[in-house]
């Protein structure tokens, strides 16, 4: 790589980035390409590290964190087995259309640096995406500090003797390393941070399969006893009779939302970096919502099914893993010794998640930077092409994790999750409005078919889940507005993102007069295509050898 004065930052294309020696190539451009200009000949940008295992890993690492191993007790608890058997399946749903959305798009144009902010100045218009990436980007460095104060509690259920303070220490400059040394090494340690994290729950899984029939110590078969009444399947929430199910329903529903949100981004983040994005993309895309089924399906199902949702332990809202739905149904089945295992997965989980999340944060602001939607000196990056000052400053919101220090860990993390959640959900929002104008400025310039990867129902899925998610945001704390359990902090955690992100965006309109929209015929379909074709024309597929490659290429 050239290193010379100030060549050693990664910016954007424009014109006051240029030598003045160097010849100005005098292209048409539209209102879409002038917006945000992405470079396509820098000798700076990121490095293409990882593999259809890194990604789908990463995506799988970001998405199974302390949600599905304490909050989905929360939610049992509250809701019931059924409520939120019925919210993962729903969520799961959503997932899969959003993934499916930004998959299209990313694998059309897998440009190096760009993100989904990019992709919204581009077919949509510069405010929003301004707002969108400064979304993305709180939300990220905000679950960084959650995950980690999670870490602290994990590690806290075997001593006291250390403060917390150290703990969150040792967790940040863990990520710290793991994120500033390269890519690949990135990469490999999140796909083992996964890989740990994902068998120990296949372990619970089948686990609970065993329990289901009878094969625990006690040879007392489960079935479905926790379904039926008393306790029952389902628990009314705030009123009684079928309105009160649907409200547990619904509450399961929005809740749910935390153990999913931004983990489809994940995959489309670092497709700047994947090697043969047209090959690795659909397939990760593909994959990724299957095993989430797999995870989250069976993962909320066992849990439904070995622990009651009216015991104790559920009820005492403690954040310790204790609390954790598995560690208690495998106490109740008298089982010893794994309560340690369970805390050593969930701690994996916190972990692997916060390495996912400060990647992806750190991407968005460098993207953002390179776009001139944010200040250039974030688009600095290490010689093996690590934006590093964006890995610095997403970890330094994740120091907010040092408010357990002084307040609760239960409080801190649930301030956290709050706002990450709606984030999260806005987010979603904002994509889907951006592939439906991708797709129409697709279809107007007629070029449906030099899409390289199609997904069904569409747009039609999208129609559905961007009305569905647009209603979650706006009912996502409908509680706080019955008499009982009306309270200001709740009302605010659960609606303070909305109007910070309506300032961002009406902000930037202001200040830079933008339109509403970019017109679909001015919408740039073209800037990068050929690159990307030539790039992914020259990729060719490996074929196996012998039966263990063939198992190989189909697992990774």
């Amino acid at each position: 790589m050239r290193m010379n004065g100030t060549d050693d930052v990664a910016y954007a294309a424009d014109e006051a980035a240029r030598s003045e020696g160097e010849p100005k190539e005098e292209l048409e451009r539209t209102a879409s390409n002038r917006i945000g200009e992405m470079s396509l000949t820098s000798n700076h940008q990121l490095k293409r590290g990882l593999k259809s295992r890194h990604i789908q890993f990463l995506a799988l690492g970001g998405a199974i964190g302390t949600g599905l191993f304490i909050g989905s007790g929360q939610i049992l608890a509250t809701t019931g087995p059924a409520p939120l058997f019925m919210a993962y399946l729903s969520m799961m749903f959503i997932v899969w259309v959003v993934m499916n959305d930004l998959a299209e798009m990313v694998t059309y144009l897998p440009m190096k640096g760009i993100s989904i902010p990019y992709f919204v100045g581009r077919f949509v218009e510069p405010s929003l995406a301004f707002a969108d990436g400064w979304n993305y980007w709180y939300a990220y460095a905000m679950l960084v500090a959650a995950e980690c104060t999670a870490g602290a509690i994990i590690l806290e259920y075997w001593t006291h003797a250390v403060p917390v303070a150290v703990w969150i220490a040792i967790q940040l400059i863990v990520i710290l390393l793991l994120n500033i040394i390269a890519v690949s090494f990135f990469g490999e340690a999140e796909f083992w941070f996964a890989s740990i994290k994902l068998l120990t729950i296949l372990g619970l899984i089948i686990l609970g399969i065993v329990l289901f029939f009878g094969g625990g110590p006690n040879h007392d078969p489960l079935y479905f006893r926790n379904w039926q009444d008393p306790p029952g399947a389902f628990v009314p929430y705030l009123v009684g009779g079928n309105t009160g199910r649907f409200l547990a329903y619904w509450t399961a529903f929005v809740r749910a939302g935390f153990s999913f949100i931004t983990s489809p981004e994940l995959i489309a983040l670092s497709a700047g970096e994947t090697v043969a994005p047209r090959r690795n993309i659909p397939k990760a895309a593909r994959r990724f919502v299957w095993r989430l089924a797999i995870f989250y399906g069976l993962g909320s199902l066992v849990i439904g099914v070995i622990v009651p949702n009216d015991d104790d332990d559920l009820l005492t809202g403690s954040s310790n893993a204790s609390a954790s739905p598995y560690v208690i149904g495998i106490a109740r089945a008298g089982i010893g010794g794994l309560n340690h295992v369970i805390n050593a997965a969930v701690l994996t989980s916190a972990w692997s998640a916060a390495n996912a999340f400060c990647y992806s944060g750190s991407r968005v602001l460098y993207s953002m930077a390179v776009n001139g939607q944010a200040p250039r000196f974030f688009g600095r990056t290490t010689r093996r092409g690590v934006p590093w000052v964006a890995v610095l400053s997403t970890l330094a919101v994740g120091c907010l994790a040092f408010l357990n220090v002084s307040n609760s860990g239960a409080v801190v993390f649930q301030w956290f999750t709050n706002i990450s959640t709606i984030s999260g959900f806005i987010a979603w929002i904002v994509i889907m409005i951006t592939y439906i104008r991708f797709r129409k400025a697709m279809e107007h310039h007629g070029m449906m078919d030099a899409l390289p990867f199609r997904t069904p129902l569409q747009p039609y899925a999208t129609y559905v889940v961007l009305f569905l998610i647009s209603l979650l945001t706006l009912t996502n704390g409908f509680q706080v507005f019955f008499p009982s359990q009306w309270s200001a902090s709740s009302f605010l955690a659960a609606y303070i993102t909305i109007p910070i992100f309506i300032v961002l965006y009406v902000g930037h309109k202001l200040v830079y007069r933008t339109r509403f929209a970019i017109r679909v015929e001015d919408v740039d379909v073209l800037t990068g295509k050929k690159e990307m074709d030539e790039m992914c024309a020259a990729d060719v597929e490996p074929v196996p050898k012998n039966w263990v490659e063939k198992a190989w290429y189909w697992l990774a």
